[in-house]
């Protein structure tokens, strides 16, 4: 593999970590402003807050369920509101939970040999968020003693806080427990770079992809991984010949 440049990383709050203005000559990229990547968590305390949030989302579709069925009363608000106000809470809880637990299956990734076990795992937020609102749902449509006006808004909304739950908690890119450790033996303590709205890491800061932005992470590849740049430029793996590191190329 070819040789890469070592970069020092300082502290977001010491005196070297704020570059010095450069001009940009003419024709010339200018230099990139580097700040050090976030530790990278415990993906454990990330899944207990996940599935903490998603106890809540039950919580408040029950909330709904008592209200529908006339066992709670809230004078101050109309019934079709206080049905909202329970599907959007149930909602926010649903697609917290979901990021955080994706955030720990990047940093504590399943194992891809059980296909099955491995699509469970990584969209355990889908499953929760499917009983959050489906049995609101079905009951909404079945009850007879709602008017037609908040039986049609109230399912209208809940069917709509389904799809976009259901969506954000998806994972469309998964990171296997092979992926990440094949780039973490491959790469080892190698410094990578990511663009703040990059989906990939770099192995080279100057590489041509890099050039429209002016920030830029830096960082370990489990730090790269676990910010959601779950694969490596094909440009800078291709200029290393890097061929067991997950790339873009295969996206």
């Amino acid at each position: 593999m070819a040789e890469k440049k070592t970069h020092k990383i300082v502290s977001a709050d010491s005196p070297e970590a704020a570059p010095k203005a450069k001009t940009k000559p003419a024709g010339e990229q200018a230099a990139h402003t580097v700040k050090p990547a976030k530790e990278v968590g415990n993906a454990g305390g990330l899944r207990i807050g996940a599935v903490v949030l998603w106890v809540a989302a039950i919580i408040f579709e029950v909330l709904a369920v008592l209200i529908l069925a006339g066992k709670i009363h809230m004078t101050f608000m109309p019934l079709m509101w206080q049905l909202i106000v329970m599907i959007v809470l149930d909602l926010a809880c649903v697609i917290i939970g979901a990021q955080l637990w994706k955030k720990a299956n990047r940093i504590d990734p399943a194992s891809e040999k059980n296909p099955v076990k491995f699509w469970l795992w990584n969209n355990m937020g889908v499953i929760a968020c499917i009983v959050a609102f489906v049995p609101i749902i079905i009951l909404m449509l079945t009850n007879k003693d709602l008017d037609k006006k908040t039986k049609v808004v109230c399912t209208v909304v809940a069917v709509i806080a389904l799809l976009i739950g259901g969506v954000a908690s998806y994972d469309f890119n998964p990171v296997s427990e092979e992926q990440l450790e094949a780039a973490v033996e491959e790469l080892g303590d190698t410094s990578v770079y990511w663009a703040p709205f990059g989906k990939v890491y770099h192995t080279h800061e100057d590489c041509s992809a890099l050039n429209r932005s002016e920030t830029l992470t830096v960082g370990t590849v489990e730090q790269a991984i676990a910010a959601n740049r779950t694969k490596l430029c094909s440009f800078c793996a291709n200029r290393d010949a890097i061929e067991n590191v997950a790339t873009d190329d295969a996206a």
